[in-house]
């Protein structure tokens, strides 16, 4: 069943308020993202590549951490679990996380272990190259332990908590089975982004979202047609045992399915055409089909993050699920790892009734 976002947009725009103050935890692989901004009009003599002049660096936070700036961005209060190292990134990522206004004492910095650096070189508005430096070993016991005695300790202050896997060591089947029991006798809603490398993990979860290539994964076998992502969304639900399932679909929107309900919701992409630098301004193209896409990284975290928020803010996972559609619609208007503030939620909302 197809949803109308334009019949839903006076809800979505009464619940915004409401997502501020919301108490979110986000636990999961925390990584600095760093750009090399240059220009480029000339290739290198040594290989067919081109040669960048360097212009700026930049930093922001990536992987959970860009979760968590998502989640501030939308007036939440936000307090990041997880692990770094004790080197120059770690430092940098804690200096991102102090700049967001967004609290750090769940993080451990441990000597052992590397912090996940990721750097793009970007020449023209366009990804030259990346490079990343991290590992992925698992976490030493004694950390392990550590970490969830913060978590347990923070958990019932929570409206929410957020589960980023992005599969760098941090989190085992044993490690989120712990984290997700006791969310659940505390009824705090756990909202997780899982790793395809961990196959029985997230059990009980609230949400469950991941994108169509990994719920293809999931299923064994390639998503196309409506049909097809119903039955993968039903297939999730019974693999994880998770309340619902969100599969994210590019350009289509997003598809949603609730345990408690025998109906699986599509919510389709904004059907025109609308950059970062136009939202909530006129001149938008009617004709076009989807959102112009600039960068579609971080997408992902956007919807998880405005999820989390919508639903601890007292939203039906339908609404949250539209509401986090049009965030994202937004954010892939942005160049690099972005987030979407209440204001252009309220733009981009606005733009979709006209």
């Amino acid at each position: 069943m197809a949803t109308n976002i334009a019949d839903a947009v006076p809800r979505l725009k009464r619940l915004i308020p409401r997502l501020r103050g919301k108490r979110i935890g986000v636990l999961g692989d925390l990584m600095l993202d760093r750009y090399l901004w240059g220009t480029a009009s000339r290739l290198s003599p040594e290989a067919a590549v081109p040669v960048v002049d360097f212009v700026e660096q930049g930093e922001c936070l990536g992987g959970a951490g860009n979760v968590a700036v998502n989640i501030a961005a939308l007036g939440a209060r936000v307090e990041v679990f997880g692990v770094i190292g004790n080197d120059e990134p770690g430092r940098a990522l804690q200096k991102c996380l102090r700049a967001a206004s967004i609290a750090d004492k769940g993080i451990i910095a441990d000597s052992k272990r590397l912090t996940t650096v990721k750097t793009r070189i970007i020449a023209r508005h366009q990804q030259v190259v990346r490079v990343d430096r991290e590992r992925r070993e698992l976490l030493r016991s004694e950390t392990q332990e550590r970490l969830l005695r913060l978590i347990f300790s923070a958990l019932k202050k929570l409206d929410a908590l957020v589960l980023s896997d992005y599969d760098k060591g941090l989190i085992t089947d044993d490690f989120a089975d712990r984290v997700l029991s006791a969310a659940h006798q505390l009824h705090i809603p756990v909202f997780v982004k899982p790793k395809t490398s961990r196959l029985y993990a997230y059990r009980g979860a609230r949400v469950i979202v991941c994108n169509a290539k990994e719920a293809g994964f999931y299923v064994t076998r390639d998503l196309a047609a409506d049909k097809s992502f119903e039955e993968a969304c039903r297939a999730l639900l019974a693999h994880f045992g998770c309340s619902a399932v969100v599969i994210t679909r590019g350009e289509k929107g997003m598809s949603l399915l609730e345990e408690s309900s025998s109906r699986h919701l599509h919510v389709p992409a904004t059907s025109f055409e609308v950059t970062y630098a136009r939202v909530g301004q006129p001149g938008i193209e009617r004709g076009a089909t989807g959102r112009q896409v600039f960068d579609v990284t971080g997408a992902g975290d956007t919807v998880l993050s405005v999820l989390a928020v919508a639903v601890a803010a007292g939203a039906p996972l339908a609404d949250a699920a539209m509401l986090a559609n049009t965030a994202a619609g937004v954010v892939v208007g942005k160049l690099g790892t972005a987030s979407v503030s209440p204001q252009e939620l309220l733009h981009a909302l606005d733009d979709i009734r006209r």
